[in-house]
């Protein structure tokens, strides 16, 4: 199969502890052509989505200074690719919004995409747990600052976060005594123009943010517990937290059969549910990661199981 994948720049990509790299790397053991893009080289032209897209050959480190060789980029209807994985890093901006409605077109036209660019759109990482509000903590969505500081004094212990970050930015842990809670609440909602999300301070964090893989509705049979490093109350690794793969508790997978099969109900192949203690406090559908940490730590190829996933949906040949 051809298998376009949408990025961030190629070399802003970390072979070791990428997830499209594992992705990639797994396709092309199977003998699976791979092409790249960015969000710029989606164009629709003449009544029709397409990609300035790149023909992607993997190459061993040892013996290159980079992972990856390209050919010169070429003009291509997104339906002459058997795949095309939006795998763009956040923040979910409008320009993130623009090109879920060219992959959209695309998909009119033929084209196969995963995640859908409607079910991405439509399922903001932060504000999708609402509906599941049986499975998460005390939860406030406003840009006023009166029910933010209403919500503060009822439990005492919070965090703010923006809807659209992404990697722990911007994520604040206020107490009822702290003395910059004007500040904050002022920054993050940029003086009340700005929807926030504040969620009762979950003390299990200790323990870690657990990243729960789903595949095609499915719980990868490991979580990875993300646990800050000392005097953080964030797990994201990017931010210093230390990634430890665990098999999933009980609760893991009653949240994760909870949600696996709506989510994949709505286009949704490789999810990333992010729960702290008994709760789950987001929902990743942009570019969820963790696979290399979790292969790494317990041998279990979760690359492998995503392409069985895209095989068995878009080549059933191969299991016939």
């Amino acid at each position: 199969m051809k298998l376009a994948f949408i990025l961030d720049q190629l070399d802003s990509i970390k072979p070791y502890k990428d997830s499209s790299f594992a992705m990639m790397r797994e396709a092309a053991s199977r003998g699976h052509q791979l092409f790249t893009m960015q969000q710029g080289d989606l164009a629709w032209k003449d009544g029709e989505t397409v990609g300035f897209a790149r023909a992607l050959e993997l190459v061993d480190q040892a013996d290159e200074p980079r992972w990856y060789r390209t050919k010169e980029p070429e003009e291509t209807l997104l339906q002459a690719f058997d795949i095309v994985l939006m795998r763009k890093d956040p923040p979910f901006d409008m320009e993130y919004v623009y090109s879920t409605y060219l992959l959209e077109l695309a998909e009119s036209r033929g084209a196969r995409v995963t995640n859908s660019p409607r079910g991405v759109r439509d399922n903001n990482e932060k504000l999708a747990i609402a509906k599941f509000p049986q499975l998460t903590a005390p939860t406030l969505v406003t840009r006023q600052a009166r029910l933010i500081r209403d919500f503060l004094a009822e439990h005492q212990d919070i965090v703010l976060k923006p809807l659209d970050g992404m990697g722990g930015a911007s994520v604040f842990r206020i107490h009822r005594a702290d003395h910059n809670i004007g500040v904050i609440i002022e920054t993050l909602t940029h003086y009340g123009t700005r929807t926030v999300m504040a969620q009762q301070y979950i003390p299990q964090i200790a323990q870690g943010d657990k990243r729960i893989l789903l595949i095609a509705g499915e719980p990868v049979p490991y979580t990875l517990a993300r646990i800050p490093k000392p005097g953080e109350s964030r797990g994201n690794l990017n931010v210093g937290g230390t990634g430890v793969a665990q098999p999933l508790t009980g609760r893991d997978r009653e949240i994760a059969e909870a949600l696996g099969p709506a989510l994949h109900d709505q286009g949704l192949l490789l999810v990333g549910l992010d729960v702290i203690g008994d709760y789950l406090t987001e929902i990743n559908v942009t570019s969820p990661t963790c696979m290399r940490e979790i292969t790494d730590q317990t041998g279990f190829n979760v690359a492998e199981m995503m392409l069985d996933a895209l095989e068995k949906k878009f080549d059933p040949s191969v299991y016939l």
